[in-house]
């Protein structure tokens, strides 16, 4: 099974394609000769895409029939001839621009634009091409711009490539599909007339896929049948809604699909050989075998409705292992287990985690204390009447937080203590602009946890954006390169992992003279005119750090000397010891680490979104190993979670428009293994302690 976590993609199946001839003529007269060169013309297509930041996406918007879709597309292509015309080697060649689609974000517009080039000129207007970013640039600029004027940003243009123009002007046959997936459906797409006949010869079939925003699509192949030859027969995969060439995650030609297919040989021998010749991803491949009776292609195992092979116990444990679903149908829950309305099984400590894991509710049903009652922190059950009351009826205070007093309030473990030593209810105060302290102390130094972008490998993740996370650094040993990651909190200090600063036979981790930090790093390696690097001035492990049970995992770096801040370098916002980080609100996970057990590091920095996961559970998880200074995040199902290389970096959780350092990268239980999430250092207990060795 193979899987492209992404939120817009085309699928693109083209099938044996045609020759295209030109020829040419010359012409005589009888006393001068005159050759006259043919005016050979060749057809350019090029896709690509923009974002519209001054429009709202609206759901009118994925019906190109639609009257908005029209009247936006008019705007997108009379821009689009405007853009152009401010460049003398588009100018003279352009045709025209048709709109493809639009998606969200806030509205992103997928357009090809045709051009008819001069032979020879081809490589001037593939240049003119790549630099369509600064020609919006140069547009967007102008003085005598119209007022309703699109703004444009993220601006991506390609050539189509040779094979896909070719299919598409050779055809006899065109079709397009359009779909807006839904959470907990599955959809199927398939070749006309699969599974009773071949697809017809000369057709271009375009699958464009859409999700809802925060969400991603998951595309698995079931049967592949291709020719061997790429240029009759291929299927490519874009992250896009259009084909973007920039943009292809995949191509297959003949090849198939990780999980997805069982080669039998009829003797007792076989051969495999593996031929390589480009790759748009490093994936690679994996195999298994095994001797089997033929008659018993899954032996002691579940056989799944899509032919492959599972453990037998993995059926009904509530995890989709076939990929097709039908280990979790048609089951009897264990009494141990959650028995879902809509028939499926799931684990009984995921019971009350405040998620939906069944997708009807079943499992967080009857949690909590009955009607007219509430749930207390500690889990106590009070009368709702006895909210604010003044009396601290749960025991731990919480029946008292949020109460809008501000005045009067007690001081407890729960409660915001103002810098005038006064405490208020509300939770979480701190930077939200709203002042809650008599002494406006809650909105002080909030300079920070802000980005170029709105968050909407780390295994299982996907690129960040250049400034999208500006607080993640990159912890290098001079001469050895990256080694873990840390979080900026003030244009002096770094906040990182106790674990990372450990001497060992080979080298003194815990000597600042052994690291080099880079700010502003995006790509391993690349240098650019937005990075910083400064050596260390010391380095301090907490003094109760425990190596054998990562317990206190916390330590600080002082730069040599300040950083500057900038759209790349931005420090973290630091939480209050009493700030809430409730389970199952969603936080991210950043860094350069190793993108699978035992793989190699990435290159470019990764993210991803994963959830706070109960302390119980947890606990239970991973085998009562958890202290009171540590925190999970993750996704239970597994393939989401820190790894190698990640130690150190930051936890990090939005809370309006900033983002606060919940947890830095401690320790876990492999990497992205089931039942098993990252354990983190919970920040908010060492805020004292960073306080006095910072003054942060």
């Amino acid at each position: 099974m193979t899987r492209f976590p992404l939120e817009a993609v085309t699928l693109t199946v083209t099938k044996k394609i045609g020759l295209v001839f030109f020829y040419f003529a010359a012409c005589y007269l009888e006393l001068w000769h005159f050759h006259f060169r043919n005016d050979v013309r060749l057809k350019r297509m090029y896709s690509g895409s923009m974002r519209i930041t001054n429009q709202g996406f609206i759901d009118a918007y994925e019906n190109s029939n639609s009257s908005e879709f029209k009247a936006l597309a008019r705007q997108v292509t009379s821009q689009l001839k405007s853009i152009y015309s401010k460049s003398p080697q588009l100018a003279k060649y352009y045709v025209g621009s048709t709109v493809q689609a639009f998606s969200e974000g806030s509205v992103i517009s997928y357009y090809l634009s045709e051009f008819d080039v001069p032979q020879g000129q081809e490589a001037s207007v593939d240049s003119a091409m790549s630099s369509m970013d600064k020609l919006v640039d140069k547009e967007q600029r102008r003085v005598a711009r119209p007022s309703n004027s699109l703004v444009l940003e993220d601006v991506r243009s390609s050539g189509t490539s040779t094979a896909s123009l070719n299919a598409f002007s050779s055809v006899s046959g065109y079709m397009q599909f359009s779909m807006h997936t839904k959470p907990n459906e599955i959809g199927q797409i398939q070749s006309p007339g699969f599974p009773n006949s071949a697809y017809p010869p000369n057709t271009f079939i375009q699958w464009q896929l859409r999700a809802d925003p925060k969400h991603i699509i998951k595309l698995d192949f079931d049967t592949m049948n291709l020719e061997e030859d790429c240029s009759n027969d291929f299927i490519k995969i874009y992250d896009s809604l259009v084909a973007i060439e920039s943009s292809v995650m995949d191509e297959f030609c003949g090849e198939k699909p990780e999980g997805t297919v069982t080669e039998t040989s009829q003797t007792n021998t076989m051969e495999v050989v593996f031929f390589s010749d480009a790759s748009y991803v490093d994936r690679g491949f994996n195999a298994s075998y095994e001797a089997i009776n033929a008659k018993d292609p899954c032996p002691k195992q579940f056989q799944c409705r899509n032919q492959r092979c599972i453990k037998t116990e993995l059926q009904c444990d509530g995890w989709n292992d076939c990929g097709d679903m039908s280990d979790e149908l048609d089951c009897k829950c264990k009494p141990q287990d959650i028995s879902c309305k809509n028939g499926l099984c799931k684990p009984m400590f995921w019971k009350c985690d405040g998620v939906d894991d069944c997708g009807d509710q079943t499992d967080e049903l009857n949690c909590g204390c009955k009607s007219g009652l509430v749930t207390c922190k500690n889990n106590e059950c009070v009368s709702e009447k006895h909210l604010c009351d003044g009396i601290d009826n749960c025991g731990d205070g919480s029946d008292e937080l949020n109460c809008g007093r501000s005045t009067g309030v007690l001081c407890s473990d729960l409660t915001y203590k103002c810098k005038n030593n006064k405490c208020i209810d509300t939770v979480n105060p701190e930077c939200d602009g709203t002042p809650d302290c008599e002494d406006g102390s809650d909105e002080e130094n909030c300079d920070c946890g802000r980005s170029l972008f709105k968050t909407s490998r780390i295994v299982g993740g996907e690129n960040t954006q250049d400034g999208e996370f500006p607080w993640q650094v990159s912890l290098h040993v001079k001469g050895a390169g990256h080694v873990c990651g840390a979080s900026i909190i003030s244009p002096q200090w770094l906040v990182t992992a106790a674990h990372c600063v450990q001497d060992d036979p080979r080298t003194r981790y815990s000597q600042p003279g052994t690291w080099e930090a880079y700010l502003g790093l995006h790509i391993q390696g690349n240098t650019a005119k937005n990075v910083v690097k400064r050596n260390l001035k010391q380095v301090i492990a907490h003094p109760n750090y425990n190596a054998y049970t990562y317990d206190n995992d916390i330590a600080l770096m002082e730069l040599d000397s300040p950083v500057t801040y900038s759209d790349y370098i931005r420090p973290i916002c630091l939480p209050s010891p009493q700030h809430d980080f409730p389970a199952g609100s969603t936080v991210w996970i950043t860094g350069w680490g190793a993108t699978r057990e035992g793989g190699f590091a990435a290159k470019v920095l990764q993210k991803a979104e994963v959830r706070i996961i109960n302390y119980s559970v947890c606990n239970d998880l991973m085998k009562a190993q958890l202290t009171s200074r540590m925190l999970c995040a993750g996704v239970l199902t597994g393939g989401v979670d820190a790894c190698q290389g990640d130690s150190g970096g930051p936890l990090s959780s939005p809370s309006g428009s900033r983002m606060f350092l919940a947890g830095v990268v401690s320790w876990g239980d492999g990497c992205a293994r089931r039942n098993k999430p990252g354990i983190y250092t919970t920040v908010t207990k060492f805020r004292g302690w960073v306080k006095e060795k910072t003054g942060v």
